[in-house]
């Protein structure tokens, strides 16, 4: 009898603490939206950026161009030769000039990474229905700022850390494990520099962090709701 009592109060407390994380989970993240303007975002029907990538002395000029639904391109200049990775919203493929200059199709962890990029609204915004898993992992304090941990798993089963303001619920910080040229590599992101377009708030310097160095990225010009060709997304006819 006493350890049926206890039992259900073990499991009372649980189930307690489950639902008070879930609270403060849904709180963070409707103050995270509100934060960067996603009621607006969740309007924009494509996005272009025009950055550059600093990286061992290097500078890599480079576009992205997205469109709904699920429609990704990225485009890097390096030395000439043009490195290239998009996906259709059903196929992925890639140029890798130092591999070949023909395009190859993406599978595995890389297309999966080229399908998550595709998403414009991000992966926390209707993770549930996305097939993903958002846990409220507890506050920490990096580089002098509090900070929210939230750990995402992906219908993948890959697993990210997301990193809120606790003040400005804007988001700092991403920890993730990548694919580059083949290995698994843990990448950290730094956001910063926030600035306003159009009511959505978007970092305009990311420090990218990984074994093989530390890159920047530094967005020179964002634009929303230009025309894009859905052919812009599919796989040149070898």
């Amino acid at each position: 009898m006493k350890k049926s009592i206890f039992t259900l109060i073990v499991f009372f407390l649980a189930s307690s603490v489950s639902v008070i994380q879930a609270q403060n989970l849904k709180e963070i993240l409707d103050k995270h939206f509100k934060a960067i303007g996603q009621d607006k975002l969740t309007k924009v029907e494509t996005y272009a950026v025009k950055a550059k990538v600093n990286q061992m002395g290097m500078e890599i000029p480079m576009e992205m161009k997205m469109k709904r639904p699920d429609k990704f391109r990225m485009e890097m200049d390096m030395a000439g030769q043009k490195m290239i990775q998009a996906f259709n919203g059903e196929k992925g493929w890639v140029v890798a000039p130092w591999v070949s200059n023909e395009p190859q199709e993406l599978s595995g962890a890389e297309l999966e990474q080229a399908m998550a990029q595709a998403d414009i609204d991000g992966e926390l915004y209707n993770y549930e229905k996305k097939g993903h898993k958002v846990e409220l992992v507890g506050k920490e304090n990096i580089d002098g700022t509090e900070v929210y941990n939230l750990k995402l798993t992906d219908k993948n089963g890959n697993i990210k850390n997301y990193y809120i303001d606790a003040d400005k619920y804007l988001l700092s910080q991403v920890k993730a494990r990548a694919i580059s040229m083949g290995q698994e590599v843990n990448v950290t992101q730094k956001m910063v520099e926030y600035k306003d377009f159009d009511g959505i708030k978007m970092a305009t310097r990311i420090i990218s962090t990984t074994p093989m160095g530390d890159a920047e990225i530094i967005m020179e010009d964002i634009k929303f709701n230009p025309d894009i060709a859905d052919s812009v997304f599919e796989k040149p006819a070898n």
